[in-house]
């Protein structure tokens, strides 16, 4: 799969709630442009849209030190093909199983090769230690990239609803993006919602003001127009999450290979597994689900 394709379907990902928690990836830095004003539950003395940022960023970048387990379903479509996943989180990485396909449930052959697919996952540990290592990968970059975020765009106050601050960005043009990651999201505009009484991010969407050119041109662009919108929220009192991911971008690499884009994600059903549970562990969990569902 072509670098750039991996780079801006890994970005979007790390913006989540666990935005740097779990595979998912967000961004850059903001150099921002705020308007005084007092949002409500914001504190006693005026705040600039910089400053709210930047403890948004502080608070999400805390929470990482949050290292709770969760169980929740995945419902996702990509490429017009609907899956719904069982995803259960250990300390050792997530384990996913497949429950349905185009809204149909898995035929005798498929459960076979789900619950092949898990056997191989538990008997080897090398395939164990590389999806560590890529969750450990995805986990700092989407670290590096969110720190960057009150450098790479200018923001305002654009409205709000309750405790919900609408804030809109566009690029600062002084800043110089470090990275291939820091180019795609430093050339895009759009609005940043933040939970004001938790100093929370609930939403981020943004949309490509341009066409991002790699090697100029001639190792590949994505379109101008190309959009990803995440949202977040506390899933269950004190926990923040993901709940809805989407993603599309179009362009072309390589000169010739066309690439597409289009992704959407729904996070539904948290319930909190243990902290020290392990990837065989929750092979049981996502088994006896399975078991129970086949009952009802």
């Amino acid at each position: 799969m072509h670098s750039c394709f991996k780079t801006r379907d890994g970005v979007a990902s790390l913006l989540a709630v666990r935005l740097i928690h779990r595979p998912m990836a967000l961004m850059v830095t903001i150099v921002l442009l705020g308007v005084p004003v007092r949002p409500q539950s914001v504190p006693n003395s005026p705040v600039s849209a910089n400053d709210l940022v930047r403890r948004v960023v502080t608070n999400e970048l805390t929470s990482q030190d949050d290292h709770t387990n969760w169980m929740y379903r995945l419902e996702k479509e990509q490429y017009g093909k609907k899956q719904v996943e069982e995803i259960v989180e250990t300390k050792e990485g997530s384990l996913s199983r497949l429950l349905s396909v185009n809204g149909l449930p898995l035929t005798p052959k498929q459960q076979m090769e789900e619950d092949e697919r898990v056997r191989e996952l538990m008997a080897n540990r090398s395939a164990q230690q590389k999806l560590r290592r890529s969750l450990d990968a995805e986990n700092l970059q989407g670290r590096r990239l969110f720190k960057m975020l009150p450098d790479a765009f200018v923001f305002s106050y654009a409205g709000g609803d309750g405790n919900l601050v609408k804030l809109s960005f566009r690029p600062n043009p002084s800043f110089r993006a470090p990275s291939l990651e820091a180019r795609v999201f430093h050339d895009m505009e759009g609005e940043m919602w933040v939970d004001c009484k938790q100093e929370r991010l609930a939403g981020f969407d943004g949309h490509l003001t341009q066409a991002v050119k790699f090697g100029f041109g001639l190792l590949g662009h994505l379109d101008k127009g190309g959009h990803f919108e995440v949202r977040q929220a506390e899933v269950v009192p004190g926990h923040w999450d993901m709940t809805t991911l989407s993603l599309e971008m179009t362009g072309r690499a390589l000169l010739f290979a066309s690439i597409g884009v289009q992704k959407k994600e729904n996070h539904q059903d948290f319930h909190r597994v243990p902290d020290d549970l392990t990837l065989t562990q929750a092979a049981d969990i996502l088994n006896r689900s399975i078991v129970v569902a086949d009952n009802r």
